[in-house]
């Protein structure tokens, strides 16, 4: 059965307005994935949308209305940012929101925590590496990973302990066993997230609403190599998770 849903957050951070705006608007695959905006009203959005409100920068609608899921007839994003702190800060609210039509207990609570973890990546981005190149690349491991409890195996193959909190310095373990330092940026069971000088590198627990282990990588270090990081990394899930 048809029915709405409506995914609600605020936040503040510490930069202008206007670099928060160009952040949500660029495309770039800085902090989610690539995507085009027309800059006007009624001009065409991602994934088939229409932007309904451009008020740079501001407000940004974008609305559509044949989403092309068997489980959503309608999805809207809208962005709302205010100056704060004589405009050196932004105050931003977010909301998701449309029909699902069926599963909806199981869609929501999808779109409810992808949000947090995605909007924490905007701000991270907007904080560390706005503005600069990216290469971007995402994908999935194996279907074995699509289990609700396979993430369990991410957080100890990258060498932390259960108790490495949010916020700590670590020395991860990469494709090859190779180490790295990073900052544990966020944890939770469901997503981790690691930021190191030059990359967001981003861990996604989706068996929960039955879909594999994914991972995004946005590298920002000069001549940095979007399908060399897709292959290194998607061989490291497909080894957490062989058999």
């Amino acid at each position: 059965m048809s029915k709405e849903f409506e995914v609600a957050r605020e936040y503040e951070v510490a930069v202008p307005p206007g670099q928060v705006w160009d952040a949500i608007t660029s495309g770039s695959g800085g902090w989610l994935w690539p995507m085009e905006y027309e800059p006007r009203e009624g001009g065409a959005g991602p994934f088939g949308s229409v932007i309904t409100t451009w008020d740079p920068p501001h407000r940004l609608t974008v609305r559509t209305e044949d989403v092309g899921f068997p489980t959503q007839s309608l999805n809207q994003i809208d962005h709302t940012i205010e100056p704060r702190d004589g405009g050196r800060g932004s105050w931003v609210r977010y909301v998701h929101s449309g029909i699902f039509t069926d599963d909806w207990d199981n869609q929501y609570d999808g779109a409810d925590k992808h949000t947090d973890f995605y909007l924490h990546t905007l701000r991270e981005y907007v904080t560390h590496f706005a503005g600069r190149p990216v290469a971007f690349a995402t994908f999935d491991g194996p279907g074995g990973s699509a289990s609700s409890d396979a993430f369990a195996a991410v957080g100890p193959a990258l060498g932390l302990a259960d108790d490495t909190a949010e916020g700590a310095r670590v020395r991860a373990k990469g494709p090859g066993g190779e180490e790295f330092d990073a900052v544990l940026d966020y944890r939770d069971p469901y997503f981790v997230g690691l930021r190191t000088d030059d990359a967001l590198i981003r861990f996604f627990g989706r068996g929960r609403w039955g879909a594999p282990v994914g991972m995004s990588v946005h590298d920002f270090a000069p001549g940095a190599d979007a399908k060399g990081n897709e292959t290194a990394w998607k061989g490291w899930l497909d080894e957490v998770f062989a058999g």
